[in-house]
């Protein structure tokens, strides 16, 4: 890891007191607290993607994913909407640079998106935007907020590329504009806040329009945006996962040292299925983990020489990202049952990662379905669907 990367992850350790201690507030908000907020803000935490040119770290993807997993390690909604902030704003990239500075310029200039249906038709000067976007992690903190939605023309009818395929664009505009509905009522990653949001007819003007797709050259040369906001996505939200399960494997060694079950004549660390099962869970971590940041930083290395990415490389980094998650779940399953009847407490450090890591998995970048696109193309097959990639 690069100087940068390690001084980056040494902050994200430092953090560690004070979500330790908003952990039940972030619980029972749904919300990032304010003073979580302002940390994160003042210690330009929402800045990791974001090019240098506006003050930010522009960190590349393996030194970025340990930051990540280090927030994770204390509190997984925290680093969920951290990593969510900073694949949109990579977006700084492809935007023109007095728009850039607009929307990111500020300390707090922070985006938020979600999946969702929406349509923006061509307009002089820009586009209406009709759309209704859930998911949207974040949102909460956010000054402006995104949808990506295929474009038409001022009569409906749809734009088609070259190739056919709906022309896709990404949308920005300032939150004060959208109605927000608190949908957020779920299992884990209560912190997130991932609501829904809804415009209608909304102009936005071509300034606050971008493309993100491989035919569109960003404007910031960075290394960092050769790769795409999804390979961030789906790398990032491992390192979510990753740091759940480290912490999961720290609670049950804790535990062990000091617990007795009932009924036995010695500690929980002297058994030796424990002994096993945690061994076992060392290893699906580490393996896991070695896997993801090896592929990032060899990939990277590559598209430092080539000057983009490959679809072999975008199918390496979708697996290691989606094995990561699995692998972590696992792990977390593994202690909490490892734990014994301590672990339903909700005063012990498993019940809250249990639900958490099981959120992860159930998301997007979690997808069982990962595992057969990357499958097929193995095999000499036409994937399904690149459409995550």
């Amino acid at each position: 890891m690069s100087p940068a990367g390690a001084e980056w992850r040494r902050r994200a350790g430092g953090l560690a007191p004070l979500l330790a201690a908003h952990a039940r507030e972030i619980e029972r908000r749904r919300e990032l607290p304010a003073a979580v907020r302002a940390a994160l803000v003042e210690g330009g935490f929402y800045r990791l993607l974001l090019p240098r040119s506006l003050g930010g770290a522009e960190l590349l993807p393996a030194e970025f994913v340990p930051v990540i997993e280090e927030i994770a390690k204390a509190d997984a909604s925290t680093a969920w909407c951290l990593n969510q902030a900073s694949g949109c704003s990579m977006t700084a990239a492809w935007l023109g640079a007095a728009a850039a500075r607009e929307i990111f310029g500020p300390p707090d200039g922070i985006l938020a998106w979600g999946p969702g249906p929406g349509e923006a038709r061509i307009a002089p000067g820009g586009y209406r935007l009709t759309a209704t976007f859930r998911f949207a992690s974040g949102s909460h903190d956010a000054s402006w907020l995104g949808a990506h939605v295929p474009l038409s023309e001022a009569d409906g009818t749809p734009c088609r590329g070259r190739d056919g395929n709906p022309v896709i664009r990404t949308l920005l505009f300032p939150k004060t504009a959208a109605r927000m509905t608190d949908i957020w009522r779920v299992v884990g990653l209560k912190g997130t806040g991932s609501d829904e949001f809804h415009v209608a007819d909304l102009f936005v003007p071509e300034k606050h329009c971008l493309a993100r797709d491989q035919e569109h050259a960003p404007r910031e040369p960075g290394l960092l945006y050769r790769f795409s906001s999804l390979q961030l996505y789906s790398s990032g939200f491992a390192g979510v996962a990753l740091g759940i399960a480290r912490s999961a494997i720290e609670a049950l060694v804790g535990l062990a040292r000091d617990k007795t079950p009932r009924g036995a004549r010695r500690s929980l660390r002297d058994n030796h299925v424990v002994q096993a099962q945690t061994a076992e869970a060392e290893a699906r971590l580490q393996a896991a983990r070695a896997h993801l940041l090896g592929a990032l930083g060899e990939i990277t290395q590559a598209v430092a020489a080539r000057g983009q990415i490959t679809l072999d490389e975008r199918m390496t980094i979708r697996l290691a990202a989606t094995f990561a998650i699995h692998q972590a779940r696992d792990v977390v399953d593994l202690t909490y049952h490892a734990a014994g009847a301590d672990a339903i407490f909700e005063d012990q450090p498993f019940e809250r990662r249990l639900r958490d890591i099981h959120t992860v998995s159930q998301q997007l970048q979690g997808r069982q379905e990962h595992f057969e696109t990357v499958g097929q193309y193995l095999l000499g097959l036409d994937p399904d669907s690149l459409t995550w990639l």
